[in-house]
């Protein structure tokens, strides 16, 4: 829904130059003679070069000058100075209006370019998980507010381990490389401390001194003082009908039911996230919740719970998404972005990673 408002918008801001020229032809045939229509006219032509093509913005400028000589014959004031100044004015304006809009298209397209590479980046370092892992089905999306051309620091990842299917989604304090840096971090550690720790703690900690030695290569820079990571880890075993879960100051996960019901997987020992040892060490304390087949886990970051509408007002996906039932994973996550955008009215500010496991029923 967003992206058809943004279509729609950009439709019309595409007419403006032409109802510019129209709009100054009327006004001044409307209006008596001393009126002129030539500072309606100039402006068609640098309204056209940020969102029209060159040829397009051309056409503009040719219309607008020929509007104006049009108008100043039909006046029979071909011979006035003042009315010749002011299509030659028209004229420039035009000429100008040229070097704008390939001046705007370079730009466009470099940014494109550092959006491409960026892409690229991103799914290079957090590659999409398995589709099935052993009694589930999983679903992952990544949804980048696009606002610039910076990679994101939102993560996530899941295994299957020897000792359950384990999972991890996070969020990087700031943007670009450094955020990434982090990310690999992070990743990587998980996946080796997924398969090796046997406890879901021993897995946090693991994380913990990952980034603490990634601070240390950063020493006294802005990220090794300030830096960290929100970071959800859950822990399902086989036979088991109980998560197990870490909550480093994320976002609490919810269990949507097959009935409909949604409920909040609120932490009983909430954490510091990570990386903030230098403060102070606790150990962690794994919370337990029900997860039944035919459930779904669902993990997101604060793009999501932060997303704001026209009046500010927060978007919630525990009363969002009660009551509704979806056919499987991919569907409540095509659910959750599609609610996230008709919220905000497409205009997102955070990138939004989602993660959703539903446990298959045993027939």
């Amino acid at each position: 829904m967003g992206n058809r408002r943004k279509h729609r918008q950009t439709a019309l801001a595409r007419r403006l130059p032409a109802l510019l020229i129209v709009a100054g032809v009327v006004f001044e045939l409307a209006t008596p003679p001393g009126f002129t229509a030539s500072p309606i006219l100039a402006v068609a032509p640098m309204v056209a070069a940020p969102l029209l093509s060159w040829l397009g913005t051309a056409a503009t400028g040719l219309a607008a000058v020929g509007a104006d000589v049009g108008l100043t014959a039909y006046h029979h004031h071909l011979g006035d100075p003042m009315r010749l100044t002011a299509i030659a004015t028209i004229a420039a304006i035009a000429v100008l209006a040229l070097g704008v809009n390939r001046l705007i298209t370079q730009s466009d397209r470099r940014l494109k370019s550092a959006r491409d590479i960026a892409a690229a980046a991103q799914v290079a370092v957090l590659p999409p998980p398995p589709s099935r892992l052993p009694g589930l089905t999983v679903a992952a999306r990544y949804v980048a507010a696009e606002s610039d051309a910076q990679i994101g620091g939102d993560l996530y990842a899941v295994q299957d381990t020897p000792h359950g299917v384990r999972l991890i989604v996070g969020d990087v304090r700031g943007k670009g490389m450094g955020a990434v840096q982090a990310v690999a971090v992070i990743i990587g550690a998980f996946r080796e401390a997924a398969e090796q720790e046997p406890t879901l703690d021993g897995v946090s900690d693991r994380l913990e001194r990952a980034l603490e030695r990634a601070g240390e290569l950063r020493r006294g820079t802005l990220d090794q003082t300030e830096g960290f990571t929100t970071a959800l880890l859950a822990e399902l075993r086989p036979g088991d009908d109980r998560l197990r879960l870490i909550n480093r100051g994320h976002p609490p996960p919810l269990v949507v039911h097959p009935d409909g019901a949604v409920n909040s997987l609120d932490p009983d020992h909430p954490a510091m996230p990570l990386g903030m040892s230098a403060l102070g060490r606790w150990p962690d304390v794994v919370d337990l919740a029900d997860f039944p087949p035919g459930s779904t886990l669902l993990v997101f970051t604060d793009g999501v719970t932060e997303a704001r509408d026209a009046r500010g007002r927060f978007y919630d996906p525990e009363v969002a998404l009660a009551g509704r039932v979806f056919s499987g994973p991919d569907a409540l996550l095509d659910a959750l972005i599609t609610d996230v955008e008709h919220h905000t009215g497409g205009m997102t500010v955070d990138d939004m990673a989602v993660l959703a496991l539903t446990r298959r029923r045993i027939h």
